[in-house]
């Protein structure tokens, strides 16, 4: 099976779907355009059986250039392709989405998007991206972490590992339940790993200034510490350093977390996750499992769930449903399903 690739970013990434490296995107039309030719001349070369699009942006050019060879054209949605609120791309490329013989969405959440704007359910397939899963036998030095951080042995680390945006919902979080945390027991300490999402399609201006604007608010400053961007050997000390990776994503109508994939590398690191059932979060969580699901917006039931999760050491047992969780994410297990689902497009 031969596969044509149509996308507007290509691993290796930093910082979900949004993020380009190495792809002019504007002026638009011309990339649009760029992306039907070169793809085009490339199918005369390879002659493939289908065509992938990598999300919805590049699912018109992949349509196009599907009918034009007579093969199935399949597109990837990460949930914000549904719900960008732009009436030129509305208007033009959700129906080029909707002509897609097969529609790829990486929740179970997108996938009900992605049935609201009139695709055919017929069409939808729910694949959850890949984790990488760490070397069982690898041990972390949490110790060293925290002291090269300044991180006190006694104090309990809450984790947020992403690209700073509102819809990641931290500054709420430092607002409505760090104060009562820290009220219980001040040892608790909010650390972030990330940076602003100044490349986001949905960026929202300066979030670390908004959290650290509501932790001087609260008289909470030496509670909440940015790391900013770290390497993957650092982010791993900080897994295993954590009690829980909070998430408490916003529910926002046209911002929507498609799929919360930190909360499933936090499980592969065999750390629980609390967070918001918001968005395409439940597919990357499983309540009891791999961490708790509290209902969105409920900042009452999150603080509970955090107090009662992580005023203790994370139990072995804990630790090992994560990963075992975690393994339904493997690559091994992404390809084989991926390969399946465009085995299915050809056979249609």
């Amino acid at each position: 099976m031969r596969i044509l690739m149509l996308t507007r970013n290509f691993p290796p990434l930093l910082g979900g779907m949004e993020l380009v490296r190495g792809c002019r995107l504007r002026p638009l039309p011309l990339f649009l355009l760029l992306c039907y030719a070169r793809g085009r001349k490339l199918a005369r070369v390879v002659r493939p059986d289908l065509i992938l699009a990598g999300s919805g942006l590049t699912a018109l050019p992949a349509v196009l250039l599907a009918r034009a060879l007579d093969i199935p054209a399949v597109t990837v949605l990460h949930g914000l392709d549904l719900v960008v609120n732009h009436g030129l791309y509305q208007r033009f490329f959700v129906p080029a989405i909707r002509r897609c013989d097969v529609v790829i969405v990486n929740s179970r959440n997108t996938g009900e998007l992605a049935r609201h704007k009139g695709i055919d359910p017929g069409r939808i397939r729910v694949l959850n991206p890949g984790v990488t899963l760490p070397d069982p036998q690898s041990s972390p030095d949490a110790a060293s972490f925290r002291a090269e951080r300044g991180i006190g042995e006694e104090e309990i680390i809450l984790l947020s590992v992403g690209r700073l945006t509102r819809r990641k919902g931290l500054a709420e979080f430092v607002e409505k339940v760090l104060p009562g945390l820290v009220g219980e027991n001040p040892r608790f300490r909010l650390l972030i790993v990330g940076g602003n999402a100044t490349r986001a399609l949905r960026g929202s201006g300066n979030e670390q200034q908004r959290i650290t604007a509501a932790a001087a608010r609260a008289g909470l400053e030496r509670h909440v510490t940015f790391l900013g961007a770290v390497s993957e050997e650092e982010l791993s000390r900080a897994y295993a350093s954590a009690r829980c990776l909070v998430f408490p994503v916003l529910d926002l109508p046209d911002d929507v977390e498609g799929f919360g994939m930190v909360a499933a590398e936090a499980a592969a690191h065999g750390l629980p996750t609390i967070a918001f059932a918001a968005g395409g979060v439940p597919d990357a969580v499983a309540s009891g499992v791999s961490g708790t699901l509290v209902p969105a917006g409920d900042y009452e039931g999150m603080a509970k769930a955090i107090l009662e999760n992580a005023s203790v050491e994370v139990p072995g047992e804990v630790r090992a449903r994560c990963r075992k969780f975690a393994e339904r994410f493997a690559w091994d297990r992404y390809g084989a399903e991926l390969n399946r689902i465009c085995q299915d497009a050809l056979a249609r």
